[in-house]
């Protein structure tokens, strides 16, 4: 691997700055670039260009007056409009897979099918193109059922209706705004997990196992959201129950790329389900997912660029190791997020902790006064020497911070540690 590379990372939010820290932090690499990146990134040292994440000619166009190595692309909107086609006409190289394959992603009835095509277990599912219809076929399902908009919806697009009123307006509200395909699915039970696998053609490899808590609020409460927080390992699952999932649904999903002919050279997520009947598939991401990145990438004991080099040139890629610390972060939201978040909260310039590192996402303004700008604002982390160490240094810290005008879930990793804060 060339020594001393520019790399251009495509994002704005905690994913992508959990992403060009790992990436800094390689002894191969001279310069993180982010487009359009945050404010809050200069405070790792990585330079935000503002270039916006859709705007595919002027990130083409800085990619080659830069010299930038390789692009790797963060959002799921960008992948599945072509970033990655797009640059390869321009002989650019870039971490992700082509619009072809962010099908996965961006259709879950293309995702569903993928997965009856290749034998990867799944809920029972059926695809409307009608409210009508879809309202019709409720009693077959039961209740709860799963209810998913086809398309892109930012994390927000699943909803769980417990009764028949709810499923049926939720069904008509989707409709009513545009949607031209909904999902029902059945509802499932059990613990979720998040695997991700760096896909090479048919080769991967895989990342450390992380947890992911949706709901808003403490006790898996209030509606889904892009994520509250997550942790790593999870020592909870079992190492049986881990070759389960990597030999029942890691492997002939990539059996399924290889054979079907996917231009995949970047990350795929996995977001599992560990039922009484066995792992089952609930959905594909054709990138890493946050807020687990925030707690993956610092648990690589690996070279992360030299990971994602290999990958990108079509060279072995080198085994992952993991450091034996745990990692777990809390997202600090803006009160009403995911459905009205309230902007301008006054950051100012967090403390600085050891063992704490702060991931910004929605912000704005110089590093040194920090605004907030909707969403989920930034992600508190902790590294330790096991979970409940991890935990207890995160709630901590939070409780010395006093910014109006948002919240956090107080039970983030309670799965694992049994503890509530």
């Amino acid at each position: 691997m060339k020594d001393k590379l520019k790399i251009l990372v495509v994002g704005s939010g905690g994913r992508e700055f959990a992403v060009a820290r790992a990436l800094k932090k390689s002894p191969h690499v001279a310069e993180v670039f982010c487009a359009p990146g945050n404010s809050g990134m200069a405070a790792i040292g990585v330079k935000a260009t503002g270039i916006a994440e859709d705007d595919f000619k002027a990130l083409k166009d800085f990619a080659i007056k830069e010299d930038i190595a390789w692009t790797f692309v963060g959002p799921e909107d960008a992948l599945v409009a072509g970033i990655v086609d797009y640059f390869h006409a321009f002989d650019l190289k870039i971490f992700g897979p082509n619009a072809r394959a962010a099908q996965l992603e961006g259709s879950k009835d293309y995702a569903l099918q993928f997965m009856e095509k290749y034998q990867v277990p799944h809920p029972r599912y059926e695809t409307f193109q009608s409210a009508e219809t879809a309202i019709s076929a409720l009693p077959d399902f039961g209740l709860p059922v799963v209810l998913k908009e086809d398309g892109l919806a930012g994390g927000k697009g699943v909803v769980i209706a417990e009764d028949q009123e709810t499923a049926e307006s939720t069904l008509t509200e989707m409709f009513a705004k545009g949607q031209k395909q909904v999902v029902l699915e059945e509802f499932l039970t059990g613990p979720e997990y998040s695997v991700f696998a760096v896909m090479q053609g048919g080769n991967y490899r895989l990342l450390p196992l992380a947890q992911d808590h949706k709901r808003a609020y403490d006790g898996d409460k209030g509606p889904n959201t892009g994520g509250m927080g997550s942790y790593s390992p999870v020592p909870q699952l079992s190492q049986a129950e881990y070759q389960e999932i990597v030999d029942q649904l890691v492997e002939p999903t990539a059996k399924g790329l290889l054979a079907g002919g996917y231009d995949y050279h970047g990350v795929l997520y996995l977001g599992l389900m560990m039922t009484k009947q066995g792992p089952k598939m609930i959905e594909y991401n054709v990138r890493l997912g946050d807020p687990e990145t925030e707690v993956v990438l610092p648990r690589l004991k690996s070279d992360f660029a030299e990971l994602v080099a290999a990958c990108v040139n079509d060279e072995e890629m080198p085994a992952v190791e993991e450091k034996d610390e745990a990692v777990l972060g809390v997202i600090l939201a803006a009160e009403g997020y995911p459905k009205k978040p309230l902007k301008g909260q006054k950051l100012g310039q967090l403390p600085a902790e050891d063992g704490i590192f702060v991931d910004c996402a929605n912000v704005t303004g110089p590093a040194t006064d920090l605004v907030g700008s909707g969403g989920r604002i930034l992600m508190v982390r902790a590294e330790a020497a096991d979970l409940k160490e991890a935990q207890e240094h995160v709630y901590a810290y939070l409780a010395k911070l006093d910014i109006p005008q948002t919240f956090y879930r107080r039970d983030i990793g309670y799965r694992a540690t049994g503890k509530r804060f």
